[in-house]
């Protein structure tokens, strides 16, 4: 069966996360998205780990877990801050378990190294090679998937706290990684630059902190909904099995560029070499963002496409879409009537965004909501591309190649 999973998210004990983030809410918003498997999140945390035994059932043999017709898979987001040959690191990995049971195991070895009831979303003064070791001892079924792996603070790659390779971080256990989470900031066709990342399958998620907010990247797999097939697929890269992934565009995210956000500064990997890495305007060093990390590590040239590659789609969230197309914010009870209007004919959101006919959508929808699913499909669209911790702009009704725009506070340059 052909079905939707987003496999990273947090629940209400992370930080900066939306107290809604508990079961019956999850539950209720990935219905409405369309989403058919969901990571837990945070099942190191002891409060968050009661309420999904007191929610969740297994589906027998499976590894997975069901609640309401939605079903889960046992998650979590470490934060690895650790020194290596002289150096600070900072990296965040994603963990898949296939039961209750290995998850005990799991909280009582990683206990050794950090507080665990501190965040939703644990510290550990660890390298990734410690916690690699230490997972693999307890189960080889575990899956270690790094996380978001070009951003600048918190990943394998990043410019401010990563490493140039996955060897240099894992070791021997490089080879158990057999899938890595490009992140908001990049796609999949700019991993494809690299030929060293050809092997590994690459996931999308939506590393949500709110209900509303899940799916927006998300995996689309051909097969049981099973934690051994899911992994022996991302373990083979299997094209029949993993079918593609849902993107933002990256220019959305909020390190695609560099800058300097006190500043106002986002520049261009081109343009920040011109400034040599430091701020134009108060000479601190920017923040080097995903784009420029990219450049600096790639070996192939832009549109490369590898024989192995697994398809994506980019989308913009349906919200956003109403939104622009009303003139209000995305957070307007109008904006939330129409989007519930919307999903009761048609079902879920990732279907109306991807998969409906255009001339149903021409029928069916406000004219301005309809042409705007469409733009995005086609990528007639403007961005104007996040830096430095700040989220990308986008326009989804372009006016002409560049237009001013009070909300963006400058002109645009269409990109697409």
């Amino acid at each position: 069966m052909v079905f939707i999973a987003d496999l990273h998210i947090h629940s209400k004990y992370s930080r900066a996360t939306s107290r809604n983030m508990d079961v019956p809410n999850l539950c209720r918003w990935a219905k409405l998205k369309g989403v058919d498997l969901l990571g837990t999140g945070d099942f190191t945390h002891h409060l968050w780990l009661q309420e999904l035994k007191h929610y969740l059932k297994p589906v027998s043999g499976r590894g997975v877990y069901e609640c309401e017709g939605v079903h889960f898979i046992l998650s979590v987001e470490i934060s690895n801050i650790f020194s290596q040959n002289k150096k600070v690191y900072r990296v965040h990995n994603v963990v898949l378990a296939p039961s209750f049971e290995v998850v005990e195991e799991i909280n009582s070895a990683l206990g050794k190294f950090g507080n665990l009831a501190s965040d939703g979303r644990p510290i550990l003064g660890i390298s990734c090679y410690i916690l690699a070791r230490e997972l693999f001892k307890i189960s080889q079924d575990i899956m270690l998937i790094p996380a978001h792996i070009w951003t600048p603070w918190f990943s394998v790659f990043g410019s401010n706290s990563g490493f140039d390779s996955l060897e240099d971080a894992f070791g021997e256990y490089t080879e158990k990684i057999t899938a890595l989470e490009t992140g908001l900031s990049s796609d999949p066709a700019m991993n494809w630059r690299l030929s060293k990342l050809d092997k590994y399958s690459l996931v999308s998620n939506s590393d949500s902190h709110s209900p509303s907010r899940i799916g927006r990247e998300a995996n689309v797999f051909n097969c049981d909904i099973d934690y051994w097939q899911i992994k022996e697929a991302l373990e083979k890269k299997d094209r029949d099995k993993f079918l593609s992934t849902i993107e933002f565009f990256p220019e959305e995210g909020k390190y695609h560029y560099d800058g300097h956000r006190n500043c106002g500064i986002r520049l261009h990997p081109k343009e920040r070499k011109q400034y040599k890495g430091i701020c134009p305007k108060c000479g601190k060093p920017l923040t080097i963002g995903v784009l420029s990390r990219v450049e600096d590590l790639a070996d192939r040239q832009e549109g490369f496409v590898p024989d192995s590659a697994i398809p994506y789609k980019s989308l913009v969230p349906l919200d956003e879409i109403i939104a622009e197309a009303k003139g209000v914010q995305k957070t307007a009870k109008q904006v939330e009537k129409e989007y519930l209007n919307i999903l009761s004919v048609f079902g879920t959101e990732l279907k109306v965004l991807s998969e409906i006919d255009e001339d149903i959508l021409r029928k069916s929808l406000p004219a301005k909501i309809a042409q705007g699913i469409i733009n995005v499909r086609r990528r007639q669209i403007e961005l104007l591309p996040g830096f430095d911790g700040e989220y990308g702009k986008i326009r989804i009704f372009p006016e002409g190649p560049q237009q001013q725009d009070k909300r963006f506070g400058q002109q645009q340059i269409t990109l697409f």
